[in-house]
């Protein structure tokens, strides 16, 4: 499989491109491989953190449908039984 790559432009202020620069030479590596991995990183942590979110949401509205849930206590109790070794099922969710 080929990947297919296309240039974009990103306008840059003077001292960033400098930092970019320096960092790129502290790391024998390109300036413009410095920003490809920068905006790799980026947009891998900004997809997990919109992925969390719409969890949280649908999470919400599941809650908003049907009531069903834990309390704080039942799911610190079950989380210090697991931290401590135990291999316990989750609390049971309920109305």
């Amino acid at each position: 499989m080929t990947t297919i790559t296309k240039p974009i432009s990103v306008k840059l202020d003077h001292e960033t491109r400098t930092r970019i620069e320096h960092l790129a030479t502290a790391r024998r590596r390109s300036p413009h491989w410095m920003v490809r991995e920068a905006i790799h990183q980026f947009v891998e942590r900004e997809e997990k953190r919109e992925a969390f979110r719409q969890d949280g949401i649908r999470a919400w509205n599941e809650y908003q449908d049907n009531g069903q849930h834990v309390t704080l206590q039942e799911a610190d109790e079950w989380l210090a039984a697991l931290e401590a070794g135990q291999d316990t099922e989750p609390p049971k969710c309920h109305d």
